[in-house]
């Protein structure tokens, strides 16, 4: 069975009936009207601002568009690469000719931008709504290209962007060096400043405790059971080969609690 488009929009959240496509062209510039086009190199901002502009011509482009734009780049043939989905505010400006609308990118598919292509049966249609474009073939997906590992001193992570180092295929290197320390890391909660300062130590890595926070989101911890992880930021204070007693692990975890009153203030129970 041919996997399709609909599926993937409605499990990342998107309602075909209140979405459109687009399937954006590389054009230097339109003769028409000279608005400049984008190209193989145009950077996110500029194709974030190329998707605003817009006809009001309602034969040219919806009168009253919906919420969500499914955003693709033509590929070689009648195919087309994902490169975002942005969210619809609305009309901001319009001067009888051309009008801008206020277009946020979201969320949605971020794990199959520029990974997801599918077919384009129309290729004289740059628009269409999702519901047509639904039954349209997925081509492929494509591998991820690896992002390198920024180093342990420089890890500031989301608790979604840990879900996403985790299971990704472009995080494989970040894995591989989170699996080869154990230490003390640190978790800030962004809405109150109120740290938990844990540790992952004897044959328990830092992958390994890390991942049951990306699981759950409290890691078994009965003060972060509480608490919502979306605001969660996870960082490292000091790794250590795995071989390090752990008696300095313990000593190492009690300076930090200390330094940073994580019992008195913070998320500690002890």
């Amino acid at each position: 069975m041919t996997l399709t488009l609909g599926p993937l929009l409605i499990d990342a959240g998107i309602d075909p009936r209140s979405a459109i496509v687009i399937r954006h062209a590389f054009v230097p510039s339109h003769a028409d009207t000279g608005i400049v086009g984008i190209h193989a190199d145009s950077t996110d901002a500029e194709i974030l601002r190329y998707t605003a502009n817009q006809s009001t011509n309602s034969r040219m482009f919806p009168a009253i568009p919906p919420r969500h734009w499914v955003v693709f780049v033509r590929e070689a043939g009648n195919q087309a690469r994902l490169w975002s989905i942005v969210e619809n505010v609305g009309e901001v400006s319009n001067n009888g000719i051309r009008r801008e609308f206020d277009l946020s990118v979201t969320e949605h598919m971020e794990d199959l931008r520029g990974r997801l292509i599918i077919g384009w049966r129309s290729p004289r249609a740059w628009w269409m709504k999702a519901t047509t474009a639904a039954a349209y073939p997925v081509a492929g997906i494509a591998d991820a290209e690896p992002i390198p590992f920024p180093g342990f001193d420089r890890l500031v992570l989301t608790h979604t962007e840990l879900q996403a180092v985790m299971r990704e295929h472009r995080y494989a290197s970040w894995r591989t060096a989170l699996s080869s320390v154990i230490g003390i890391y640190l978790i800030t909660d962004t809405r109150t400043g109120r740290h938990y300062v844990g540790k992952a130590d004897g044959e328990e890595s830092i992958r390994q405790r890390w991942s049951s926070y990306a699981a759950n989101g409290h890691g078994g911890n009965v003060e972060l059971r509480k608490l919502e992880p979306s605001t969660f930021q996870f960082s490292l204070l000091r790794v250590f080969d795995p071989a390090t007693p752990n008696r300095e692990i313990n000593a190492t975890e009690s300076h930090f609690k200390r330094a940073l009153d994580s019992i008195r203030h913070g998320l500690n129970r002890n």
